[in-house]
């Protein structure tokens, strides 16, 4: 794995260098869009809504929509000024039962990996906060964006968990919530012979990912049957382009296609109005030469 965060865990006066790694990846299966009857991808342009002129990343940038509806635009410059952007210290805020932190909160997971120098304070981190059974609840600057998260111990590692604000959690505010009443003794009675028959432990080696075997499977079943489409070439993308004007001239006449307004004349007799005035420019010289000549002697 490659680090991803460089920084140092602080609680008092001890800190801790350590490396950032992902600890999860993502299996799901994802398609692309593609056309039905060639197989070619689908492509998306970036277009201004109001001028519909297509848009080069250079001329993006952030907007913040307020409620309203209206926009406004955000420089880097502004973002550079917002606080705790570039900090590379976890600071360890509090540490707290474990049982205070509701699993809803925990977002994403990520490995801390001690730099060689500090394994022992590391260890000593790791230890107190099993010793405890404690979480340390700590603030920390992920891809320029503060995070409340927690340190908790998987296996002798050490974890930080990112967290989610308080603001972010929804009320479950449903409108039947208070009509759905309360069992019998008789049906939790049975309901806890149920439970108590489906009870184990959690291993997780018995649960696989159907879905995406399922897929793969279909796929490979495909390619065997040879159900492959090879898209062709786009039609104004194949071919060497030996002339610049030419080439620009085809994008020009391309956007302006996009736009619905006229284009300029076609390929084939733009090139021989080139043609035929370069003939008319060589057989200017050639006279001008011969004048020349004939002028010396």
């Amino acid at each position: 794995m490659r680090a991803m965060w460089k920084g140092a865990v602080s609680f008092g006066l001890v800190n801790v260098p350590v490396k950032l790694y992902s600890a999860t990846e993502d299996h799901d299966i994802s398609f692309r869009q593609v056309h039905r009857e060639d197989g070619g991808r689908i492509h998306y342009r970036r277009v201004c809504a109001i001028d519909g002129e297509e848009v080069s990343y250079d001329d993006i940038a952030k907007g913040y929509e307020t409620e309203d509806g209206e926009m406004v635009v955000i420089t880097d410059e502004d973002l550079k000024n917002l606080p705790n952007q570039s900090s590379k210290e976890i600071a360890v805020e509090k540490f707290v039962p474990a049982e205070q932190i509701d699993p809803m909160l925990l977002d994403k997971p990520y490995y801390l990996e001690p730099e060689k120098a500090a394994a022992k304070a590391y260890a000593l981190l790791r230890d107190s906060l099993e010793a405890a059974d404690r979480m340390a609840l700590v603030t920390v600057a992920i891809r320029n964006r503060k995070n409340m998260a927690v340190l908790r111990v998987r296996d002798g590692i050490i974890v930080l968990q990112t967290m989610l604000w308080p603001d972010e959690i929804r009320s479950a505010e449903f409108a039947n919530l208070g009509d759905v009443g309360s069992a019998t003794e008789r049906e939790l009675a049975m309901a806890s012979m149920l439970i108590e028959s489906l009870s184990g432990d959690y291993e997780p080696q018995e649960f696989e990912d159907d879905y995406a075997q399922a897929v793969e499977s279909m796929v490979e079943a495909k390619l065997a049957g040879g159900e492959v489409k090879a898209p062709p070439e786009a039609k104004d993308g194949s071919g060497e382009v030996v002339d610049l004007l030419e080439a620009l001239q085809r994008s020009v006449d391309r956007a302006k296609s996009s736009r619905g307004e006229p284009v300029a004349e076609k390929t084939a007799a733009a090139a021989t109005a080139k043609k035929a005035a370069a003939k008319k420019t060589a057989t200017k010289k050639t006279a001008t030469k011969a004048a020349a000549k004939k002028k010396a002697s």
